[in-house]
């Protein structure tokens, strides 16, 4: 791998990540905006939610630069469908290797790669419902719910994305977590708020990176203490009634 490959893989830590890419990005010519972290930080909460068997560090480094070629102009709609083959295309001569620029190249499906990486199919459910929660000139962004039902029965409606389920109850999930605030707030509600009323990528990086991901954190870290002591319990009551049931044999 050559250096920048080497050198944002070997950085671990999210934020500093991401500065990395920005402070670099004009010099590097790639597409890096806030979308970019927004969506980033979906994917950063699922992974953190489902404790899936993945990199982390490879799919958030992924995340932030699988849309490098990405092109946000009406008058080049062509670039839709080419711009992520192209991004992978780039990688490659920045030195990362063949697996990450075929995840990069799975956030969406226009090039037919087949079979897909795991990666990759976190990669686009965070692009496609991050996509739908930001605002476009043309509309606001959509509820999480609305983007939830788009995602299932429009965009994927006829593909098969192998953490769609896991997703869908993580957003399920985290319609019900409030953050506290001046005006308590959902998850998504409240970065949906942070990207809007953020200028520019520096100061969307330090709203989210002040206090939303400590606390979305906690949130998460509440949420899986409680899954462990539903499921201790329900095991500790089966177990209880097999026993009695053995005694009164």
């Amino acid at each position: 791998m050559g250096s920048f490959a080497n050198y944002i893989l070997n950085e671990k830590d999210l934020i500093s990540k991401i500065e990395i890419i920005y402070f670099l990005s004009k010099r590097l010519e790639i597409n890096f905006d806030k979308s970019i972290i927004f969506k980033t930080e979906i994917a950063r909460m699922f992974l953190k939610y489902t404790k899936a068997k993945l990199d982390n560090n490879l799919v958030l480094t992924a995340s932030l630069l699988c849309n490098c070629k990405k092109v946000d102009d009406a008058q080049k709609i062509g670039k839709l469908k080419t711009y992520a083959q192209e991004g992978a295309e780039y990688l490659k001569t920045l030195g990362f290797d063949e697996r990450f620029c075929k995840i990069c190249e799975g956030v969406n499906r226009y090039s037919g790669i087949n079979p897909r990486e795991p990666e990759s199919d976190v990669l686009e459910l965070a692009d496609q419902f991050g996509g739908m929660l930001i605002d476009r000139p043309e509309r606001v962004g959509f509820a999480p719910d609305e983007a939830l039902v788009l995602l299932e029965h429009r965009n994927l409606k006829s593909e098969y994305n192998r953490y769609l389920e896991i997703f869908r109850g993580f957003v399920e999930q985290m319609e019900k977590v409030q953050i506290q605030g001046a005006v308590n707030t959902t998850v998504f509600a409240r970065l949906q708020k942070l990207i809007r009323e953020s200028k520019d990528v520096p100061e969307f990086v330090k709203k989210i990176s002040m206090d939303y991901m400590e606390n979305v954190d906690q949130k998460l870290d509440n949420l899986e203490e409680e899954r462990k002591k539903d499921l201790k319990s329900m095991f500790t009551s089966e177990t209880e009634e097999k026993i009695l049931n053995h005694i009164k044999m």
